[in-house]
Order: structure tokens, then sequence, then C-alpha cells
């Protein structure tokens, strides 16, 4: 990835960022409610754990390439 983010390319990213966010929440939530339950279909959470694993990548993605790189 180039060393600079254009203004727009900014703006994109932290919008994603803050969606992918919420969606992690979300998942989170959503995952303890199942398990709380009982009888969860361990299938379906197993799924969600996965999709959780998968936003949190894309997070750490995108917070590596909106934070500047400072050459120490």
């Amino acid at each position: 990835m180039r060393n600079r983010l254009t203004h727009e390319e900014r703006i994109a990213f932290e919008a994603e960022l803050e969606a992918l966010q919420e969606e992690h929440r979300d998942l989170d939530a959503a995952i303890a409610a199942l398990q709380a339950a009982g009888g969860a279909d361990q299938l379906q959470v197993q799924r969600l754990k996965k999709r959780k694993l998968a936003l949190r990548d894309r997070v750490t993605w995108l917070e590596d390439a909106l934070t500047p790189d400072i050459i120490a």
C-alpha cells in the first residue's frame, strides 16, 4: 500500500472501520445470547465466531492503514 492515503480514502476507511466495529460488537452480543439460551446450535455459533474473527482481521488492517508510519 502507498504511504499516504487521500482524504477520500481516509474517510472511506474510517467509515468502513466504524461499521465493522459495530458489526463485531453485534456478533459478540448474538453469540453471548445464543450461548446463554442453552442448547444453542453449535454450528451457528461457530460460524458467527468465524465471521467475528474475519471482521477483527479487517479492522486490524484498516487501523494499520490509518495509522501513519513513524520512522524512528
